[in-house]
C-alpha cells in the first residue's frame, strides 16, 4: 500500500513540474513576442519617416537618383520583411542606404541648413536610439529563451511541447560594413 502512494505522490510530483515548466515556456515565449513587437513597432515608425526624408532631399538633390531609390527600396524590403532574421537583414539594408542619404546631403550646404531636413534627421536619430534598445531587449529575451529550452530538465520536454529556438535579430556577417558613399560624376 506504502508503495502505491509513493508511486502516486511522484506521478503527482511530476505532473507539477510538467505544469510549471509549459507555463514557465509559454510565459518566456509571450516575452519574446512581445519584444518582438517592439521592434517591429519602431522599424515601422521608421518606416514611416523615410518618404519625408526621402521627399525632402528630394527636392534639393533631385539628380541623386540610385541613391533615392535604395532607400525606398530598402524601406519597402523592411515593411516586407517577415521575422526576425529577415527584417535584421532589411533593416541593415535600410541602415546603409541611409547612411548613403545623409552623406549625399552633405554636398548640399541648403538641404544641411533645412529646418525640414534637421527635424526630420533629429527624429530619425531618436528611432535609432529606440530600435538598438529594442534589438538589445528582444534579443535578451530571446537568448533567455533559448537558454530555458536548452537547460536540464526542460530540455527533455520543451521539443516534445512544440517549442523551437528564438532567431535574434542580428546582422549578417557581410552587412556590418560601414556604407559607402561615392560622388563621382
Amino acid at each position: 500500500m506504502l508503495g502505491v502512494w509513493i508511486a502516486v505522490g511522484v506521478v503527482v510530483l511530476l505532473l507539477l513540474w510538467f505544469i510549471v515548466t509549459y507555463n514557465r515556456l509559454v510565459s518566456q515565449r509571450n516575452l519574446v513576442q512581445e519584444a518582438w513587437s517592439g521592434i517591429d513597432v519602431q522599424l515601422k515608425r521608421r518606416a514611416d519617416l523615410v518618404p519625408n526624408l526621402v521627399e525632402t532631399v528630394k527636392g534639393y538633390a533631385g539628380h541623386e537618383r540610385e541613391t533615392l531609390d535604395r532607400v525606398i527600396s530598402a524601406r519597402a524590403g523592411l515593411v516586407a520583411a517577415a521575422g526576425a532574421r529577415a527584417a535584421g537583414e532589411a533593416d541593415d539594408q535600410l541602415e546603409r542606404a541611409l547612411g548613403s542619404l545623409f552623406a549625399v546631403a552633405e554636398a548640399y550646404p541648403d538641404l544641411k541648413a533645412s529646418t525640414n531636413f534637421l527635424e526630420l534627421q533629429r527624429e530619425l536619430s531618436t528611432l535609432e536610439e529606440d530600435i538598438s534598445f529594442a534589438r538589445r531587449y528582444y534579443n535578451a529575451t530571446v537568448r533567455k529563451f533559448n537558454d530555458m529550452q536548452q537547460q536540464f530538465p526542460t530540455v527533455l520536454i520543451a521539443g516534445l511541447l512544440g517549442f523551437r529556438r528564438g532567431e535574434f535579430f542580428k546582422a549578417e556577417e557581410d552587412e556590418r560594413e560601414a556604407p559607402g558613399a561615392s560622388f563621382a560624376t
